[in-house]
């Protein structure tokens, strides 16, 4: 018993350290990807990406100018309102301090989606297997370091959501809703979630999804712009944003949404299906066609909602009846809906797959505790073609290595749900047969 005692005491030791090292490792990252982006803000010349956009926009939130002015044909800025609002006393700070700012927002963000999808994955965030930890963050360490870099919230977006997760499973849907509310209001296309909620039959998450978001997007504002002003605002940004797609792009984005940069499925089957540029459409640029055909935008917009129908009826089909749910359930299910979000937002550009942190977590848990062989398989293509990007960032692109590396864990992922469902009922049916 002594020995016994003694190796179990070793062997605490050596796990609290194995984590102490992760913690320290981690730290380190963040400081090194952190301080790139801050010393970049203080030096002069130096670009500061979407930074110098947060910056300017909080100031014009904070003096009452506009803050969607069209420039060379665009809005500079293009969230919502809420999203001005949030950036309005965060820009008090200056420059360098809004950097810092933010940047240590994006860190938190990074912990929080770490151990939350440890937690989702597992049901406890501590103790788990160090893999866990460590290879869903090293997959997409390059996504994290764009987030730091160029200033964008996708890591907070993923927290929020991953959170919202967190709270149905302990039955807190007023703090679920909320907090997907926020996720919304920064960025739009979480607002996508209301349908799960719905499907799910999460009604109180879904009122509260709904009058958390009306707050964020008319009264938080309201105190910078006014109430008429403020609504005024949220029509500009819904006119110009929400409801502009045509065959030159989504948005205000007609260079980049068909281009090799666009990784979701409306860039993807644009500039494959149809004969246009597949370059970002910059004054000196040369023309790249990859089309396999050229197909009218209307028969391209058949077959992504003809995909979307396919995807969300397989999604359908797998989920586990209300009862029949369980934490390993819950975990490949949130998984897919992350895939499927990331898949059909009609903008997914690189730093937005940082959001592949919890789907890969999932894979990872599932092949140590069942060393699924279809997991591995399409977790390693997954891996492969995102490795694609390394020595040909633009030609992996173009041909959508993103996009098909999502695909493949939805396929992979999907495929584990429904063999868990098939468990479920075999066990449900057992002692019926007896």
């Amino acid at each position: 018993m002594r020995v016994s005692g003694a190796k179990q005491w070793r062997q605490k030791l050596n796990r609290d350290a194995g984590f102490r090292a992760l913690i320290w490792f981690f730290a380190g990252v963040v400081v090194v990807f952190g301080a790139i982006a801050i010393t970049n803000s203080v030096l002069p010349g130096k670009s500061i990406k979407d930074y110098a956009v947060w910056q300017e926009t909080g100031q014009r939130m904070l003096h009452g100018e506009a803050i969607y002015p069209v420039k060379r044909g665009k809005f500079p800025f293009m969230y919502p309102p809420a999203a001005a609002a949030m950036l309005a006393p965060v820009s008090m700070l200056g420059q360098s301090g809004l950097v810092v700012a933010l940047v240590c927002v994006t860190a938190a963000a990074w912990l929080a989606s770490i151990l939350f999808s440890v937690r989702l994955a597992t049901g406890n965030w501590q103790r788990q297997h160090p893999l866990l930890y460590v290879i869903p963050s090293l997959v997409v360490s390059v996504f994290v370091w764009s987030n730091f870099h160029i200033g964008q919230p996708s890591l907070v977006l993923l927290a929020l959501l991953l959170g919202a997760f967190v709270a149905l499973q302990t039955k807190r849907e007023w703090l679920a809703g909320a907090l997907v509310a926020v996720a919304a209001g920064i960025k739009a296309f979480p607002f996508v979630a209301i349908v799960y909620l719905l499907y799910r039959r999460y009604w109180i998450a879904a009122a509260s999804l709904v009058i958390t978001l009306a707050f964020l997007l008319i009264l938080l504002p309201t105190p910078f712009r006014g109430f008429s002003r403020a609504r005024a605002d949220l029509q500009r940004w819904t006119s110009g944003m929400l409801l502009k797609y045509d065959e030159k792009g989504v948005a205000q984005r007609p260079g980049r949404s068909n281009s090799w940069k666009n990784q979701s499925i409306f860039g993807l089957a644009n500039r494959m299906l149809r004969h246009v540029d597949a370059d970002e459409q910059f004054a000196d640029h040369k023309a790249i066609f990859v089309n396999v055909a050229d197909l009218s935008f209307t028969a391209v917009n058949r077959i992504i909602l003809g995909s979307a129908l396919a995807l969300g009826l397989v999604y359908v089909a797998v989920m586990p009846r209300r009862g029949r749910r369980t934490s390993e359930t819950d975990a490949l299910e949130f998984a897919l809906f992350i895939l499927l979000m990331l898949m059909f937002t009609p903008l997914s550009f690189g730093y937005l797959f940082a959001c592949l942190l919890f789907p890969f977590t999932v894979v990872v848990a599932r092949v140590l505790q069942t060393s699924s062989r279809c997991l591995l398989v399409c977790g390693g293509l997954a891996l492969f073609l995102l490795a694609l990007s390394i020595p040909a960032q633009r030609t992996a692109q173009l041909y959508g290595n993103y996009f098909f590396a999502t695909l493949s864990l939805f396929v992979g992922l999907a495929m584990e749900l429904w063999a868990e469902k098939q468990r479920a009922a075999a066990r449900v049916a057992l002692p019926n047969d007896q």
